[in-house]
C-alpha cells in the first residue's frame, strides 16, 4: 500500500514538473534544469553516506569496541537476509538513529548515544530493524528521485525569467509569477508525502523483521519525548537531513503536518499497535 501511495507521489510530482515547468522555463529551460538538478543528485546519491556520517562527526564501532549494539545490528542484519552494514555510533546526547548509503552493500546506520542510553536492546532492535528497512525498500533511491525533480522545479521557478518562460503560456505575466511562488511548494508538499509515506513502509517493515511491533513502538514515544528536551546541534544547522532521522531531530518541529518530513508519532505507534500479532516471532 505504501509503495502504490510513493508510486502516486512521484507520478503527481512528475506531472507538476512537466506542466508547471513548462510553462516557467519551456522546453530548453526543463531540460537545463531537469540536467543541473540530476548532476547535484547524482553526485549526493553517491556520496550521502560519506557527507552525512562526518557532518554529525560518526564513530565507526566494530563487535569488539560495541559488542552490544553491534549485535544487534548483526542478529537483525542476519534476519532480514541483508549484507552486514557498517555501523556507527553519535555523540550526541539527543536520542535519535538513521540510516544511510546507496543500497544494501554499501549501507551504514547510525544511532546516538542518547539512544542506546535510553533504550532497552529490544527497543534498540525495534529502532535498527527500521533502519534496515528504509536500507531494504531502498529509500535513499526514492528520496534522490524525488528530490531531483522537486530540485529542478525549484531552479525553474528562480530562474524562469532568465529561461524566458514559455511565450504561449496562457497564464500571462501575474499567472506565471504566482507559479513561480506556488510550484515550488507544491512540490515540497508532495516531497514531504513522500517521506512520511517511506516512514510508515519502515515502520512495517522494522516490524517484521525484527519480530515484534511493540519494541518499535515502545521506541518512538521514547525518542519523541527525548528529542524534544535535547538539542540536535548538528540537525539544527543542517535542516535538510532531518528526513534522515527516525523522529523529527529539530525543535522547530511542524505546526501543520503537510509541511512535516515525519508522520506523527501517535499515528506511528497506532498503526504498529495495528499490526502487533500478525508477524513473526522475535529475533534472538
Amino acid at each position: 500500500m505504501n509503495g502504490i501511495k510513493t508510486g502516486i507521489l512521484l507520478a503527481g510530482l512528475t506531472a507538476l514538473f512537466m506542466g508547471a515547468g513548462f510553462m516557467l522555463g519551456g522546453e530548453v529551460g526543463m531540460v537545463i534544469a531537469l540536467i543541473f538538478a540530476c548532476a547535484t543528485n547524482l553526485f549526493a546519491y553517491w556520496n550521502a553516506d560519506k557527507i552525512v556520517l562526518r557532518m554529525y562527526n560518526a564513530k565507526e564501532v566494530t563487535a569488539q569496541s560495541a559488542p552490544g549494539f553491534y549485535g544487534i545490528v548483526e542478529q537483525l542484519a542476519r534476519r532480514a537476509q541483508m549484507p552486514m552494514p557498517k555501523v556507527y555510533i553519535i555523540d550526541s546526547d539527543q536520542p535519535n538513529a538513521f540510516a544511510t548509503g546507496r543500497n544494501p552493500e554499501n549501507a551504514a546506520v547510525a544511532a546516538t548515544r542518547g539512544l542506546l542510553r535510553i533504550l532497552d536492546n529490544e527497543e534498540i532492535a525495534g529502532v535498527m530493524a527500521h533502519e534496515l528497512a528504509h536500507v531494504k525498500n531502498r529509500d535513499t533511491l526514492i528520496m534522490t528521485v524525488t528530490a531531483t525533480i522537486a530540485g529542478a522545479l525549484s531552479m525553474l521557478a528562480n530562474f524562469a525569467l532568465f529561461f524566458g518562460g514559455n511565450r504561449n503560456n496562457p497564464l500571462g505575466i501575474i499567472g506565471t509569477i504566482a507559479m513561480m511562488i506556488l510550484a515550488p511548494v507544491a512540490a515540497m508538499l508532495v516531497q514531504m508525502a513522500i517521506s512520511r509515506t517511506r516512514e510508515y513502509g519502515a515502520d512495517a517493515g522494522g516490524a517484521e523483521i525484527c519480530g515484534n511491533p511493540m519494541w518499535l513502538a515502545r521506541a518512538l514515544e521514547k525518542l519523541e519525548q527525548g528529542s524534544r528536551q535535547i538539542d540536535n546541534d548538528a540537525a539544527e544547522a543542517n535542516p535538510a537531513t532531518a528526513h534522515m532521522f527516525i523522529v523529527n531531530p529539530l525543535h522547530v518541529h511542524s505546526v501543520d503536518s503537510l509541511f512535516s518530513t515525519h508522520p506523527k508519532t501517535a499515528n506511528r505507534v497506532q498503526k504498529l499497535r495495528e499490526i502487533a500479532g500478525i508477524v513473526g516471532k522475535p529475533w534472538g
